[in-house]
């Protein structure tokens, strides 16, 4: 049901910072488009390299490493647009557009995308609604804090997404503790605390094109599994269309177009990851590359037509999307969930087969098999598979999504402590 994207009209050099599991479709799409793929990753097995055209042995967080890989390979064979899938590196990718001269987004922008609290003080200082936030440089900072806190709050990695290492302060969780899982999941030893929001959350895929901003797309994130590994953050799913009014989806819209400005973003891509609470829509983060999950491969085609990713690969290129591509063509209920198994060694899966043959289910993927372990670190919370259904409404979509859900059993075994949740 995808939107194929339309054909370059001779053959340039696309290259992809991150051969991971994720950049699979992205690798295809332009394959499909009659790009040659160059892919660039630091890990010699990375499932990309198989799918490539060539590849570059360079860690996708080291900008000097791949600008040196990307210079030597662009010295034989021109490369024409840089594009990272699903690895949080800005900087990398300036970089490497800066030294081959290929469009791309400023060092400013890449610093900010890097660090959400640099990314937070701008956009805080501009007037854009984002969440109290502070930056913490020790244990015993947070635990004042905390003790001081009239709002609920949440620790987080400054320099790292998906989730890892965010803790929300909930009644019985230690402020030290939770600033050592934060630290340990960053980069850089840099944590952060801001407030935590209550409400309905929804992440948005934009287009930039000239600094203007076409969102294409507006998921509710299913964040219910949240109870069950509190006091760690977890998102379940998503589902599309939004369910919010049409006057908070278009204050939804103007806040990403503003936030993108603000970060100086002139084109490209960018995720926006928002809550709407008593306050309005607020946003929590934004990413400027092309993210990992489904949602740009599967769920937008899926609910849409339109082909995301294709349009990312062109502007890319330097190239304009038309403007008949970022139209949707029809809209559909998608709806996503994961799988959760207990901690422990799997044993069996069950119901694989059942489950991906049910009405409406348009991918199903379990990556998990017996004698794998399921980790007991919260923090570090993955989902074994996942489930994308699709229905003439998003009611539909989610009942065939749960229900495949329910099909499929994951079976697993402990061991003893060592399987046991961590907090």
């Amino acid at each position: 049901m995808r939107r194929r994207g339309a054909l370059i009209s001779s053959t340039r050099t696309l290259l992809i910072i991150s051969g991971g599991r994720e950049s699979l479709p992205v690798i295809e799409e332009a394959r499909r488009m009659g790009l040659r793929v160059l892919v660039s990753d630091g890990a010699p097995d990375a499932p990309g390299f198989r799918l490539a055209d060539a590849g570059l042995l360079a860690s996708t967080g080291d900008p000097e490493a791949t600008v040196e890989a990307a210079r030597a390979y662009a010295a034989r064979t021109p490369v024409h647009g840089v594009l990272a899938v699903a690895a949080d590196v800005p900087q990398t990718v300036a970089a490497v557009t800066h030294a081959l001269g290929l469009p791309g987004i400023s060092f400013q922008t890449a610093h900010l995308a890097a660090d959400r609290l640099a990314m937070m003080d701008r956009l805080a200082a501009r007037g854009v609604p984002v969440p109290w936030h502070a930056a913490v440089a020790s244990r015993s900072v947070l635990e004042t804090l905390a003790r001081r806190a009239d709002r609920p709050l949440v620790v987080k990695p400054a320099d790292a997404r998906c989730a890892r290492g965010v803790v929300r302060l909930v009644r019985g969780v230690d402020p030290g503790w939770a600033y050592e899982v934060a630290f340990a999941e960053s980069p850089r030893g840099s944590v952060m605390v801001e407030e935590f929001i209550p409400g309905s959350w929804v992440r948005t895929e934009t287009v930039v094109v000239h600094g203007r901003t076409t969102t294409l797309a507006l998921s509710d994130c299913h964040y219910e599994p949240c109870d069950r590994f509190a006091p760690f953050v977890v998102e379940g799913g998503s589902e599309l269309p939004s369910r919010l009014p049409p006057a908070v989806l278009d204050r939804i819209t103007g806040l990403v177009a503003e936030a993108a400005r603000t970060l100086g973003v002139q084109r490209g891509t960018v995720q926006g990851d928002l809550v709407v609470g008593p306050r309005g829509p607020v946003l929590v983060d934004m990413i400027a590359h092309l993210p990992g999950g489904y949602l740009c491969t599967h769920e937008i085609p899926l609910s849409t037509g339109i082909n995301f990713v294709a349009a990312a690969i062109h502007l890319a290129l330097g190239e304009e999307p038309e403007a008949a591509a970022l139209r949707p063509r029809w809209t559909g209920g998608v709806a996503r969930r994961h799988f959760f198994p207990s901690p422990g060694t799997v044993v069996a899966v069950r119901g694989i087969a059942e489950a991906a043959t049910g009405e409406g289910v348009a991918l199903l993927e379990v990556g998990v098999v017996p004698g794998a372990r399921v980790s007991g670190m919260m923090s570090r919370i993955r989902p074994a598979g996942v489930v994308i259904a699709v229905g003439d409404t998003r009611e539909q979509a989610v009942a065939r999504a749960e229900a495949a859900v329910a099909r499929v059993r994951i079976v697993t075994q402990t061991a003893g402590p060592a399987d046991a949740p961590f907090h």
